[in-house]
């Protein structure tokens, strides 16, 4: 058990061989050693993993540079983008603001 990695997917220790595949028990991710890389894992603020795709939550009022409208805590981003290279930031849109690239440590996953 101790020469086995972490889970790239959620970062648990409780992992096992099974096969030609590693598996961890937490999240029941299957990956081959050596395959993850430097795979990007980009959390929310609870820990949550984020992928392309996903819908989150902002859980604070943030103001926005370049406009008089601020997000207002509960406002829904829907359709993410991860930043390459950069665990702390995404990419989508709200209804009324386009373009916005947000901090992670500001969202939960919906």
């Amino acid at each position: 058990m101790a020469d086995t990695p972490a889970c790239p997917q959620c970062g648990m220790a409780n992992t096992y061989p099974d096969g030609a595949t590693l598996v961890c028990a937490d999240c029941g991710h299957e990956w081959v050693e050596g395959e993850a890389g430097d795979a990007l894992c980009v959390r929310d603020t609870h820990g949550n993993v984020l992928a392309n795709g996903d819908t989150v939550v902002v859980i604070k009022d943030l103001k926005v540079k370049g406009s008089s409208i601020p997000l207002k805590q509960g406002t829904v981003i829907r359709n993410i983008r991860l930043v390459e290279g950069d665990e702390e930031h995404i990419e989508g849109h709200s209804e009324k603001i386009k373009g916005l690239v947000l901090k992670t440590c500001f969202l939960r996953k919906a």
